[in-house]
This record gives C-alpha cells, structure tokens and sequence, in this order.
C-alpha cells in the first residue's frame, strides 16, 4: 500500500500519476466507488470521501484501514489532511473529520510509502 496526503488541491493525484506511473483510468474515486470497486482498484482519490459516506450510511470507519490493507494490498490511498482547519459546527461534519483523521492514521501503519504533497511537491515520510 501506498499513501498520499495532503491539502486540499495540492497536487495529490498529478503527484500519483507521474510518480506511479498511473492514469486516470486507475482511479476510482471515493465520492461514489462501490465497496467492491474500491477493493479491486488500483488507485483510490478522495479517500476521505469514502469515509464520509460510511458515516453517512451509519457504518463504521474504525476497521476500513485493516479491511482495505488485507483486501488490497497494492492499491495507492490519496486521502486529504482534514485536521488542520477551522473546527466544523456541525457535528456530523466533525465526527468525520476524527474518523478521516484517524483512517489516516492507520493506513500510514499499513503503509509501506507514505507521501505528504504541498504545492505539488512530495516529500516521502515513510518508506
């Protein structure tokens, strides 16, 4: 497994393609990729998004990680840095944020490379 993270629009997935050598087709994207998809791709972008809709299903995000590590261990995990704003009002919206947070976490455990991206620019901080 792979991780990249970062800001918002910093770069993340142009980061991947070129580094990794992947396209677009690689992608699947974690606003609306099916749990199947999700096991079987090579990539996923917005990872956080992914989060999100667990939630918003009711489900738990805790185990994602360990899931996504022992279902697909090769795949590459671009997810955004959500901690580092302005503390959301809305508890849905914070809830989220912890989850995304730690997923993060774990996947970085799982992770055999992890890659932080700024202004387009990587710095490898695992592996």
């Amino acid at each position: 497994m792979i991780l990249i993270t970062g800001g918002a629009f910093q770069g993340k997935k142009a980061y991947a393609m070129e580094h990794f050598h992947l396209t677009d087709d690689d992608f699947v994207k974690g606003t609306d990729c099916a749990e199947a998809e999700l096991f079987q791709a090579k990539a996923v972008a917005d990872f956080q998004e992914y989060v999100r809709r667990v939630l918003k299903k009711g489900g738990d995000a805790s185990t994602l990680a360990e899931k996504l590590y022992t279902e697909n261990p090769e795949i590459l995990v671009i997810t955004n840095e959500l901690g580092s704003g302005v503390i959301p009002a809305d508890p849905f919206d914070r809830q989220w944020r912890e989850a995304s947070g730690r997923a993060a976490c774990d996947l970085a455990k799982y992770a055999a490379q992890v890659h932080r991206v700024v202004c387009g620019i990587g710095t490898g901080i695992k592996g």
